[in-house]
């Protein structure tokens, strides 16, 4: 595959002829689609169709975010909503069994509303422990409070978008929960010290490491890096990311257009890939900053191109399974977790 080292948004719900033109040209690793890119489910595989026939690649990744909650890019009335994913931990701490069943018929269904637009990719589980202080930003995306819970749920999940022929891509590593402020907007910094990350922030990203693909957080760990965030940190990246958390898949940056960075995206983009990151991630759909990202990152190739390879490689055919009753299941699941019946 020949690839650029990065991930770009498109701005509409059709590829305009600069689009076109541009992917043509820089030929990105991949697409990531927001609610401004959701039209009809007829739009969207149209979107989907042009943006691999631009690249002559039929198996080009496109990424989403659909967790479920307040994060749905597809959503009622043309799609069903699913809930966040905390529902999934409240059940778990009743009935252990029901609530693994529950995570995992969450990514399984999912996966099979993205395998009907051609997405291949879920940018799902959030592996973000909650604590008392967590900013809604997370909130009840986050499975709940107890790390070994957060893995359980998050790896049943990942299990269920695998089943169904979805890449999972786990975040934020290494760890989002600790965030006071939404670093959409801000850059957040977290006090901890090691020892407590390493056994309560980082164990869910720990105990799933074999998982293919993995975004970073924007946020600063003063025990570890007093003055990057993660995301373009090398000591978190080489030495918690890579070394103490083990994972070697596919890294990408969250979002270079969120406000926790400084500098322009060009600047951003060149510090992600110089920290170690795979692939920069850039989600807005402006053309002057896809330009500019696209200028200031290498192809994708060495141990960043093979870890791309090997992600893509973990993607297989979905499994059978009978949907309607999977949703008919789920929402017994789900009304037991305390979701009211008209959500479910």
């Amino acid at each position: 595959m020949t690839a650029k080292a990065f991930i770009s948004g498109c701005a509409g719900t059709a590829l305009t002829a600069d689009e076109i033109a541009f992917f043509r040209e820089a030929r990105p690793w991949g697409l990531i689609l927001f609610k401004r890119n959701i039209g009809t489910p007829e739009d969207v595989c149209d979107l989907v169709a042009t943006f691999r026939e631009v690249l002559g690649d039929p198996e080009r990744p496109v990424l989403i975010d659909q967790e479920g909650g307040r994060v749905q890019r597809i959503a009622p009335p043309l799609w069903k909503s699913r809930p966040a994913v905390r529902f999934a931990g409240t059940l778990y701490a009743n009935d252990e069994a029901a609530g693994r069943r529950m995570a995992w018929l969450q990514g399984r269904l999912i996966a099979a509303d993205l395998a009907d637009l051609g997405i291949t990719v879920d940018c799902l589980p959030v592996l973000d422990v909650a604590t008392a202080e967590t900013h809604p930003a997370i909130g009840d995306r986050s499975y709940g409070h107890d790390p070994d819970m957060v893995a359980i749920l998050g790896a049943a999940t990942a299990e269920g978008l695998l089943a169904g022929g979805v890449l999972p891509v786990m975040k934020h590593m290494p760890g989002h929960g600790r965030a006071v402020i939404d670093s959409h907007h801000a850059l957040p910094e977290v006090s901890a010290s090691l020892s407590t990350l390493q056994k309560t922030d980082f164990a869910p990203f720990r105990a799933l490491a074999a998982l293919p693909m993995a975004m970073t957080a924007h946020i600063v760990f003063k025990a570890i890096d007093p003055d990057q965030p993660a995301t373009t940190s090398s000591s978190v990246i080489e030495t918690i990311i890579r070394g103490q958390i083990g994972f070697d898949g596919l890294l990408m940056s969250d979002d270079l257009s969120m406000k926790a960075l400084g500098g322009d995206v060009g600047e951003r983009a060149a510090r992600v890939i110089g920290a170690g990151c795979d692939i920069v991630l850039h989600c807005n759909g402006d053309m002057a900053e896809m330009r500019a990202v696209a200028a200031s990152v290498p192809m994708l190739e060495g141990r960043a191109a093979e870890r791309a390879a090997a992600a893509l490689a973990h993607r297989t055919a979905a499994h059978p399974f009978d949907r309607e009753a999977a949703e008919a299941e789920f929402m017994i699941l789900a009304e037991r977790s305390g979701l009211p019946p008209a959500v479910s």
